[in-house]
């Protein structure tokens, strides 16, 4: 008789199977090849070979219509956990005396479930020894457990993405003389617990951490008859909730508090910022000395003499022996009034000799130094949102990423142009100001470099489908940006005028779910700060572009501004609104041209393409080009987005729509999935293959 199909529940159970089984042999043969390579001075830790890696597997996975970025998304875990356990392998065999222990215990601050413990349990988890977390209430506790040899190791959380240095933590190692011998990056996903699945309406009391409270505050403010309530840890308030079994109340954790404490999740994402990590510093009782061919971050504390340009000349010690510095942090002085101490932390191995050497002539600039010590860096890559480099659509083939056309000698402007440019009257944003382009950073997009970027999405948010859709297809595209309108400054009051805040939930959530900034336009000055909170970038449209209190209100806050030629403005008037906005001190704008108004009535705009050479002369500010807006026609983008970027625009913003003649704005000028794949692909095209 023959034997009937697997039940889709046991058909996917064996493939679940399958692929930890997978998982297992290659670990293997992970572990395999680090023991051949456990010699002094290998290094693997390279991030251009997990690059590679990551591009060759998003463009498999594309091959077999996987989506490209849940690949990357997955196998940068894998890769991530691979380094961590090579690591581990190289500090067994380089460092005596670290693999030895069979059994660790690791104090923390907190209760099982705090994002300390699970810091803990991350960074020791590829530890050859059975390790047991302890729980301290402070601080101090913790790190005179350590002293007394109550713990092996402290996780002592030294910062965080949003709320900044932990003063307590760096007063604490100041008093101590304790060691720091790693670090690790926690992502901090705030989530709203509740006793069972109920309505958040029915909650009436939120207990969380003090700075919990304060980094959730507009989700908070957003409930009805319902008061926050401190507690003294995140995880301490889920297991409060537990015992309590009050279903009005419900706290503020992990997932992880969730699972320890048999809570549900009712809402997850509520931080007011998404992008929330939180780093810990793994601290000793002894310093360890690392293998100079493992990546180390080094830090120190250390307080100025008396004398003028004192911090100045200690900070060009470090430059002096090119060390890197990635923190700098003030704190009073203890017995001290007035006095400070200055936490530093540079890339570097106390094992290398300028590093060594650099200690030695920075002691001889200060008052006083110490050591904390030299690390493995984490090199936060949990915090890094981008895709491989080179992830093409899956018809484009060849190797290598589309750059911008090598400029012609000559190019840089000559001492009769910078003449001419001191006579302007926008002078921050003039090369007379500044002579080097300016490279703008967006999460890991870089904009103004030598590789164009792609934004793309519809001209309006119209629905959670819509936008994820769009979302989804520039990611797969190897597209950069997410655009959308959720604002939308028509010419008739009666066209569709956005879905406002609503919209920019969506943009957001879409760009979230699928790795990519987001920009989209702000139209009034009391809606910049509304808009800033969840857009990457802040676009002001052509018809704002000399709408000064605009100007002025983005230019007070600390997003990239994305500033359109206004349909007549002409190209000095154009740089001179750009001066509005940097003269606040935001100095992050990108110029985009999309067409000015001339008598042709063919196309929608004239796209001035005379004008990217001309502003590249005059100014250090990246400029873009958006053909879609130009011409009105998705029948001529592609061939105005190829003379944009032969003309060595930054980069070039096109519309998509998943139905164009269905859209409620600008349908005409969107281009469809098909023809956004096509562009995508014809620019992406490989060096020698153009003219076939």
């Amino acid at each position: 008789m023959p034997s009937e199909p697997d039940a889709p529940n046991t058909a996917l159970d064996r493939l679940d199977q399958r692929i930890i089984e997978a998982l297992a042999e290659r670990q293997k043969l992970i572990d395999q090849a680090t023991d051949l390579e456990t010699t002094p001075g290998t290094q693997w830790m390279d991030s251009r070979n997990e690059q590679e890696c990551l591009t060759r597997l998003a463009e498999q996975g594309a091959a077999t219509d996987l989506d490209a970025h849940f690949v990357t998304r997955v196998f940068r875990e894998i890769l991530q956990h691979t380094s961590r356990r090579q690591q581990r392998v190289l500090l067994d065999s380089r460092g005596p005396g670290q693999g030895s222990a069979e059994a660790l215990i690791v104090g923390f601050q907190g209760t099982h479930g705090a994002y300390s413990h699970i810091a803990a349990t991350q960074h020791f988890a590829t530890r050859h020894a059975q390790v047991s977390c302890k729980g301290y209430t402070s601080f101090q506790g913790m790190l005179e457990g350590l002293s007394n040899s109550e713990t092996d190791y402290a996780v002592l959380p030294i910062e965080n993405t949003t709320a900044g240095s932990i003063n307590a933590a760096y007063d604490a190692l100041a008093r101590m003389n304790l060691a720091l011998v790693g670090e690790e990056v926690v992502r901090v996903e705030h989530c709203l617990l509740a006793l069972e699945p109920l309505p958040i309406s029915h909650i009436r009391r939120v207990y969380s951490h003090p700075q919990a409270l304060d980094q959730c505050s507009v989700f908070l403010n957003s409930l009805n008859d319902c008061e926050a309530h401190a507690f003294t840890d995140t995880a301490m308030a889920a297991r409060r909730l537990r015992d309590d079994q009050d279903l009005s109340e419900a706290a503020i954790a992990s997932e992880e508090a969730a699972r320890l404490y048999g809570l549900t999740v009712i809402k997850q994402g509520i931080a007011n910022q998404k992008q929330n990590f939180t780093r810990f510093v793994i601290v000793a009782r002894d310093s360890v000395r690392f293998d100079p061919g493992i990546p180390c971050k080094t830090s120190i504390i250390f307080a100025t003499r008396h004398e003028e340009g004192a911090l100045a000349t200690c900070l060009n010690v470090l430059a002096n022996h090119h060390l890197n510095l990635s923190k700098l942090e003030s704190r009073p002085r203890p017995n001290t009034p007035w006095e400070y101490l200055f936490y530093a932390d540079f890339d570097g191995n106390m094992a290398e000799e300028q590093v060594e050497q650099g200690l030695r002539d920075l002691a001889a600039q200060t008052s006083f130094l110490k050591i904390l010590g030299s690390y493995p860096s984490c090199l936060l890559k949990s915090t890094e949102a981008n895709e491989p480099s080179g992830t093409r659509p899956r018809a484009v083939t060849g190797a290598g990423t589309v750059r911008l056309p090598t400029p012609a000698a000559g190019t840089q402007p000559t001492p009769d142009i910078l003449q001419t440019l001191e006579k302007k009257p926008y002078r921050l944003v003039s090369r007379v100001n500044r002579l080097e382009d300016t490279v703008l950073r967006v999460g890991s997009v870089s904009i103004g470099g030598d590789r164009p970027v792609i934004i793309a999405g519809p001209c309006s948010v119209e629905s959670r489908e819509q936008v994820m859709a769009c979302a989804e297809r520039v990611r797969a595209l190897g597209g950069h940006i997410l655009r959308g309108g959720c604002f939308k400054p028509r010419t008739s009051p009666y066209a569709f005028q956005g879905l406002g805040l609503e919209g920019l939930e969506l943009l957001a959530e879409a760009g979230q779910a699928h790795g990519l900034p987001i920009i989209t336009e702000v139209l009034h000055p009391a809606d910049v700060e509304d808009v800033a909170a969840q857009a990457d970038i802040l676009q002001i449209g052509t018809r704002n572009m000399q709408n000064y209190a605009l100007l002025k209100e983005v230019g007070r806050v600390d997003r990239p501004v994305l500033l359109k030629r206004g349909m007549m403005a002409s190209i000095d008037e154009w740089l001179g609104a750009a001066e509005y906005v940097l003269a606040q001190g935001n100095q992050q704008v990108i110029l985009c041209e999309r067409g000015i108004r001339t008598f042709e009535t063919a196309t929608r705009s004239t796209l001035d393409l005379s004008a990217i050479p001309v502003v590249r002369e005059r100014t250090h500010l990246p400029i873009i080009v958006d053909p879609s807006h130009a011409c009105g026609t998705w029948r001529w983008v592609a061939d105005l987005t190829a003379a944009a970027l032969a003309c060595r625009a930054h980069g070039v913003m096109v519309e998509i729509h998943p139905e164009p003649a269905k859209a409620l704005s600008d349908g005409p000028q969107s281009l469809d999935f098909d023809r956004f794949g096509e562009l995508m692909e014809r620019i992406h095209q490989p060096e020698g293959d153009a003219a076939s």
